[in-house]
């Protein structure tokens, strides 16, 4: 009889493709890198391809692309067949791979991490930190199994609305603005604008548009730790949401902009496939966050 494909080389062919190593994927499935290893061949062994190019980082070959989604929802599907089965006897169990953005790593999440542990002691939720366009790839996809999602643009059903962010004017504390309690983006004209290319860009082109004022950044930066550095050292000011809060080194300060601009945050599971039981438990159990929060000051 021919060989036929089996869980732990699904399961080791997932785990490569996410950890991006043979050793890091062992690390995870609580295994030796010798047993990866050897489902790996054994998988391409049986369809006679190699589904992984081996380098550093390990990555998918053409055939290995086609395969992960499939891999995916099997490996999906088999821990929420382990799930059920342990909620049968009490209780969430097992692991959410959750996604979010940088601003809200830092200043929603810790707080949801120590209540759900708190609740859930037998449930491990780990983060990946993303940018705002590569979550929704990533929870259709499989790579995680939950995400928030910045200004979703339509109803997800089961997904719970975190709030809305504010956006914020980033200055030094020694600008002459600071001690302001809110900001017109007209009032920054006079300065260097440093621009985050994340999902913001659009929330802030649309207050200086609706303020009449032109907006034309001096500096584009990628990552927000450099654009605060930035900011840090006097090249300029810049707009945030509020969560960046605790990024920030105490010489900076967020002033809210006017007119108002917001993102809104929603926690949701995938749209085109089954939630698996433990992120529906622990979407269950929220509720709605507050509409507008305040200043971080």
């Amino acid at each position: 009889m021919a060989q036929e494909v089996n869980f732990a080389q699904l399961r080791a062919l997932v785990a490569v493709a996410d950890a991006g190593g043979f050793g890091s994927a062992a690390a995870e499935l609580g295994v030796s890198q010798s047993a990866v290893s050897h489902a790996v061949a054994a998988l391409e062994r049986v369809l006679g391809a190699p589904v992984l190019h081996r380098g550093a980082p390990a990555r998918p070959t053409p055939l290995g692309e086609r395969i992960l989604p499939h891999a995916r929802t099997a490996v999906a599907s088999a821990a929420a067949v382990r799930s059920i089965a342990e909620q049968h006897s009490g209780g969430l169990t097992g692991t959410v791979r959750l996604a979010a953005p940088t601003t809200v790593c830092q200043g929603l999440l810790p707080a949801l991490l120590r209540d759900w542990r708190a609740e859930h002691p037998r449930l491990t939720v780990r983060v990946f930190e993303g940018e705002d366009h590569e979550l929704a790839v990533w929870l259709e996809t499989g790579t995680v199994d939950a995400a928030v999602l910045v200004d979703v643009d339509r109803p997800l059903p089961g997904a719970v609305p975190l709030g809305a962010d504010s956006m914020h004017a980033l200055l030094r504390r020694d600008h002459p603005l600071a001690g302001e309690e809110g900001i017109d983006v007209a009032e920054l004209e006079d300065d260097d604008f440093l621009l985050s290319e994340g999902g913001c860009e659009r929330h802030i082109r649309d207050a200086y548009r609706r303020a009449g004022v032109r907006f034309a950044p001096r500096h584009r930066i990628r990552d927000l730790n450099t654009l605060i550095g930035m900011v840090h050292a006097g090249v300029g000011v810049s707009v945030m949401p509020a969560l960046a809060q605790p990024m920030l080194p105490p010489d900076c300060v967020l002033v809210p902009i006017r007119p108002a601009a917001y993102r809104t945050l929603t926690l949701t599971g995938p749209a085109g496939r089954p939630w698996s039981p433990a992120v529906t438990g622990l979407l269950g159990a929220l509720h709605p966050g507050p509409g507008k929060p305040s200043a971080p000051r």
